[in-house]
């Protein structure tokens, strides 16, 4: 069984952009979403509706964002496959099944693209962020895009995100997200949500674009913490290195001591490894500095627990 695939994030909702001063763009605007959310990108009228707004406002950045997600969403097919696995592609499964012989397996949600209605809307997005090249919102939805377009290797995907983070620390861009202006620790946020995605992914192609991208940014801001622990959480899952994970945590440790992530990390590290030791040691700076009441109790029961041993 197969159906169409009707997306549409809230990182691209035109209406949530910042609006053109041009009334025209405006009413464009309004009427694409209006007819999306009734009728679905296989609406009838949208097509119309496109071609007029092109023939008007052929400039107009919002518009070839409406014809990105028009095609990207179209372009999409999704079916439903059972395969003897946990995750597919970084997803959860949709539904367990049992057979009659106890074989346990799962179904997947699974999305296939047709690449001549992708490749229209990837000239799409590249003709709206020339025409816009400060609106980080067109930019992250490319590479959103090649993300789920390339599946197991998102190789596109990596190399799109590699140039905006050397654009970003090499031209010094003034950067519009969402209708507001975006920070330098935004930026990296930005940039750690869809690093997440490769790590997600959990492919070769992809563990290694969430190392290389990791230690470029490294590379322009040595010693950040969030980069550091994407460092570690590498070889720690990825590698099965947990001697190597340990000295990246330590680092940010070194210089942050309050690191939630680095400090979680190292308790699971020590855990896994059965290394009483050396969890007793990370849950005493857990009960010193966790972000709360909750997790610095449940270091301090866990300690507890440990020293009667």
């Amino acid at each position: 069984m197969k159906i169409r695939r009707y997306i549409l994030t809230a990182a691209l909702t035109l209406l949530s952009l910042c609006a053109l001063a041009q009334t025209t763009s405006q009413d464009y605007q309004r009427r694409f979403s209006n007819l999306v959310s009734r009728l679905g990108y296989e609406g009838v009228g949208l097509e119309t509706l496109l071609d007029s707004w092109e023939k008007e406002l052929p400039e107009d950045p919002y518009l070839w964002q409406a014809r990105f997600l028009w095609c990207f969403n179209r372009a999409q097919t999704v079916s439903y496959i059972q395969l003897d696995a946990d995750r597919h592609l970084g997803k959860e499964p949709i539904l367990p099944y049992t057979d009659s012989l106890g074989n346990r397996s799962n179904f997947f949600e699974d999305v296939q693209f047709d690449p001549d209605l992708f490749a229209v809307a990837e000239q799409a997005i590249v003709k709206a962020i020339q025409l816009e090249p400060g609106n980080l919102d067109l930019r992250l939805a490319k590479i959103g895009s090649l993300i789920l377009y390339e599946r197991e290797s998102p190789d596109m995907a990596a190399a799109e995100l590699g140039g905006l983070i050397d654009y970003n620390f090499i031209s010094g861009p003034k950067w519009d997200y969402a209708g507001s202006t975006v920070s330098e620790d935004d930026f990296l946020a930005l940039c750690q949500e869809y690093l997440f995605r490769f790590y997600r992914l959990g492919t070769p192609a992809a563990t290694e674009a969430f190392r290389s991208l990791s230690e470029k940014i490294l590379r322009y801001r040595p010693g950040n913490p969030l980069f550091m622990n994407n460092i570690g959480s590498y070889y720690l899952v990825f590698k099965k290195d947990p001697k190597t994970a340990l000295k990246y945590y330590n680092k940010v440790l070194k210089a942050h001591p309050d690191d939630f992530t680095a400090i979680q990390n190292c308790i699971l590290l020590a855990r896994s490894e059965k290394n009483v030791k050396l969890e007793k040691k990370y849950l005493a700076m857990m009960v010193k500095h966790g972000p709360d009441e909750a997790e610095r109790e449940k270091a301090a029961r866990r300690l507890e627990a440990l020293n009667k041993k």
